[in-house]
This record gives C-alpha cells, structure tokens and sequence, in this order.
C-alpha cells in the first residue's frame, strides 16, 4: 500500500494511475487536512509520498505529526518536491525523511527509490499476520484460523518474503533471487509450482496473481 500527498492532480492521478497498473494499492489525498481525515481509522500503508509544497499543512509538518505518531512512526517516506536548495533537503532529512525526489522524475526511478528505502528500512516481527494466517518467523510456524499447517522449507521461505511485503507485487525473478538465491535465467516453473502447493494449504485467496508482472499477498 501506497499514500501519496500531492496537490497537483496531474502528478497525483499519474502516480495513482502508474501504481495501481504494476499492482500496488494507493490512497492519494491532495492536501494535509485530507490525508489526516481519510486516513483516520487505517491501517498504516508501507510507505508515504509527500509533497513539500502543500497548501496550508505542508509536507514537512505532515512528516514531522507522522513521526510523533506511534502508529506511523516507523513507516517510511520519501519526499516529493522542486526545491533543490540543499538545506530544503537536509531540513526534509532531518524531520524523519528516508529520501528527497526532486521533480521532475522518472516513474521508473521513483519506483525504484521506494523499493530501496523499503529494502533499507525493513522491520521483521518475529510474528507476522495477514488476516487469519499467523508466521511465526522464529519458530517457523505457520497457523490458518488458530490451525498450524505443515510447509516445506521453500514454501514457508516463499510465504515470509511475501508477507514482508503484503500488498506489493512481486515479480518471479525477485522471487527466485530472494528464495532460491539465483537470477532468473529463461522461463521456470518454479515459482508457479510453489505458489500453487500455498494456495492448496491456505486457500485461494491468500496470494493474488497480477498478470504479466507477478505475485503479492493480500
């Protein structure tokens, strides 16, 4: 899950728009005052995109309230701007920003600036839960609805990275990097193969298949 603050809409339909076609969620408010208020009561996304330039709240002090918030304290944010003075971004750096995009920028490259700051600042729980299924990355224990289920060494491997990055889509080659240690070399079933024996043990509905890109929890 994406949110972005950005009260150009062309920049903010275009990142809402690019998002959401390589599989991520997105919420996307054009103001402070709209962030706060549509984003009451949520859950907290895996990172923030925030404009500087706002009117009224701006960026920085949108930053500095989600900084003092336990809840979203530890969620990551890269700020969007056309300031290119070097204290604007020192000053953004130090209210709690993980990274400074300056616009104009490429989508591609935001796209991945956030993969690195989400790799850079990962937090694993030793438990992770997804709704009723419950990873016990310690124990290695996986329950569904309070019942423990018996996975193999590279499905449960498989299941923790997806967990580690619920709404994200991963693609196979990532995948393969991540839970076989080697690059994606030609087509492999692999992946495919494992994702199905999952859906057998935990239901349909755990992983979701993104078309053409790859593979994320819900």
């Amino acid at each position: 899950m994406i949110v972005v603050v950005e009260d150009d809409s062309s920049i903010r339909e275009m990142l809402r728009y690019y998002f959401q076609s390589t599989g991520s969620e997105v919420r996307a408010y054009e103001s402070g005052e709209e962030f706060f208020a549509g984003e009451q009561g949520r859950s907290a996304p895996s990172i923030y995109l925030l404009d500087i330039m706002l009117p009224g709240m701006d960026g920085l002090e949108i930053l500095r309230r989600l900084r003092g918030s336990r809840t979203t304290a530890d969620v990551p944010a890269i700020m969007l701007t056309a300031r290119t003075a070097e204290m604007d971004r020192v000053t953004g750096l130090e209210s709690g920003a993980d990274d400074y995009v300056v616009k104009p920028f490429g989508l591609m490259e935001l796209q991945a600036r956030i993969k690195a700051v989400l790799r850079r600042t990962r937090r694993e729980s030793p438990v992770l839960r997804c709704g009723d299924l419950e990873i016990d990355t310690a124990a290695r224990i996986v329950r569904k609805s309070g019942e423990q289920v018996e996975l193999t060494y590279k499905e449960f491997e498989l299941l923790r990275l997806l967990a580690l990055h619920r709404g994200a889509v991963l693609s196979r080659d990532e995948i393969l990097r991540a839970v076989w240690d080697y690059d994606f070399t030609g087509e492999t079933r692999t992946v495919d193969m494992h994702i199905k024996a999952l859906r057998q043990k935990l239901g349909d509905d755990v992983i979701a298949t993104v078309r053409g890109v790859g593979y994320k929890m819900n």
